[in-house]
């Protein structure tokens, strides 16, 4: 009979660790079907407590790491790490790990613009380049970046021009990976959410959030599970021919 994928491989996820987050979704979606899971965090505290959870609820392999993924040779040095453990071969990377830029134009600073950057782009540049030769070794690769509908349709939801800008350098990266790599039967996608139920807006008034609601022609918000789904689709056997893609999940608030 035919093992899946998901018995035989590590899932890779960055900004797993956070509560009320994609991320965190992300890795538990991906215990839950099986899924071996590395959950790389700048919390490393919170990212190994995580893994030890799955771990016993889901009875798989499950590793937390303590990373930022703006230290290109701290990414590579966890990704040996990981190479060297017990965990499976790495099949699948979710590059979950972002932050948000609600600052004006006009006050954003140098040092603000760089850091949107190096942790929204530059993290997924390195993280992927560090996991693409186990995957190229292994014979299975699944890459999903994410993206924003603030890429796609110029802010409009919290984060503004740096956080867009990110964004739409994710979407990049995505094409023109998942060209390179389509001979080699590695799939590279982007997943962009809109307005979504998470901690990453920081700290908002309860009318803001239900004007924001009410703006979804679904009238409401994604839950990070939701997105998860979508992450751990990509990832599957399944979506084998999709590839350079970029999935909306907006629930009707940008149709392009």
């Amino acid at each position: 009979m035919h093992t899946p994928p998901s018995q035989h491989r590590t899932a890779v996820v960055t900004g797993g660790a956070g509560h009320r987050s994609i991320g965190r979704a992300t890795a538990t979606r991906f215990a839950r079907e099986g899924w071996a899971v590395a959950i790389l965090d700048i919390d490393g505290e919170g990212a190994r407590t995580l893994a030890s959870e799955l771990a016993a609820e889901h009875g798989i392999a499950a590793e937390g790491y303590a990373l930022d993924v703006t230290d290109s040779a701290a990414v590579d040095a966890v990704a040996a790490r990981i190479a060297e453990s017990d965990l499976p071969p790495v099949g699948a990377l979710a590059n979950i790990a972002g932050i948000p830029s609600p600052v004006p134009f006009l006050e954003v600073t140098d040092e603000l613009w760089d850091r949107i950057l190096a942790v929204n782009l530059s993290g997924s540049f390195y993280t992927c380049r560090a996991f693409l030769p186990a995957m190229l070794e292994g014979g299975y690769g699944r890459i999903v970046n994410m993206s924003s509908v603030s890429a796609q349709q110029g802010g409009g939801v919290f984060s503004k021009t740096p956080y867009s800008a990110a964004k739409a350098g994710v979407l990049g990266l995505t094409r023109s990976l998942a060209r390179e790599m389509a001979p080699e039967g590695i799939t590279v996608n982007a997943v962009s959410p809109g307005a979504a139920d998470t901690t990453i807006r920081g700290n908002t008034s309860a009318e803001s959030e239900a004007a924001l609601s009410a703006s979804i022609p679904m009238g409401r918000q994604a839950s990070a599970d939701e997105i998860a789904a979508l992450v751990l689709w990509l990832s599957s056997e399944d979506a084998g021919y999709i590839t350079g893609t970029t999935q909306a999940i907006n629930g009707g608030a940008y149709i392009s």
